[in-house]
C-alpha cells in the first residue's frame, strides 16, 4: 500500500483549499487489534468568512482505526490547507472529522476544535461518531477552557 502514497517522501507544496487537499490512508498494521491514536494540532488556522481575519484553533483528533491509519503528512497538508480557507468554526471542525471517517473508516472518532476567543467569545466544537471499543483508553483531551484573565 505504501507505493501508492503520493505525499510521503516528496516535497508537496501545501493544497490552496481542503477540497484539493489529498488526505491519504496507509494499512492498520495492527488492525486485529482496538487502540486509539491521537493528533494534536495546536496552531491550526483558518480565516472568518465575513471578516477575512485570521481565526485558530487547538484541535485533538483521537480515533480507534479498523483497516487503515491516518498518513500524518498528508493530514498536516490538509490541515495546513485551511490557512487560506473561509469558513465558520463549527464547519471547519466537522469538515476535518468527516474527512478522516471518510479516508479510513475508523470503528471511533472524536474531534476536539478549541478556538481562540474573537469578539470576546471562545467558541469550542465537538464532534464524535462510531462507538468507542471496550478496554480502549480514551484520554482526557488537556485542553483546559478558556478562562481568560478570569
Amino acid at each position: 500500500m505504501a507505493k501508492r502514497l503520493a505525499q510521503l517522501g516528496r516535497s508537496v507544496p501545501i493544497p490552496r483549499s481542503p477540497d484539493k487537499a489529498n488526505l491519504e490512508a496507509v494499512a492498520n498494521p495492527h488492525h486485529g487489534t482496538d487502540y486509539l491514536v491521537r493528533f494534536t494540532a495546536p496552531e491550526f488556522t483558518s480565516l472568518c468568512p465575513i471578516t477575512g481575519q485570521p481565526d485558530f484553533a487547538h484541535f485533538v483528533i483521537d480515533y480507534v482505526p479498523a483497516q487503515s491509519i491516518v498518513e500524518s503528512k498528508s493530514l498536516k497538508l490538509f490541515l495546513a490547507s485551511f490557512r487560506n480557507h473561509a469558513a465558520f468554526h463549527e464547519d471547519c471542525t466537522l469538515t476535518i472529522g468527516k474527512r478522516i471517517v471518510a479516508a479510513v473508516k475508523p470503528k471511533y472518532l472524536r474531534i476536539g476544535g478549541y478556538w481562540y476567543p474573537r469578539g470576546g467569545i471562545p467558541i469550542d466544537v465537538f464532534w464524535q461518531t462510531g462507538k468507542l471499543p471496550a478496554g480502549v483508553w480514551l484520554p482526557d483531551t488537556g485542553v483546559v477552557s478558556y478562562r481568560g484573565r478570569g
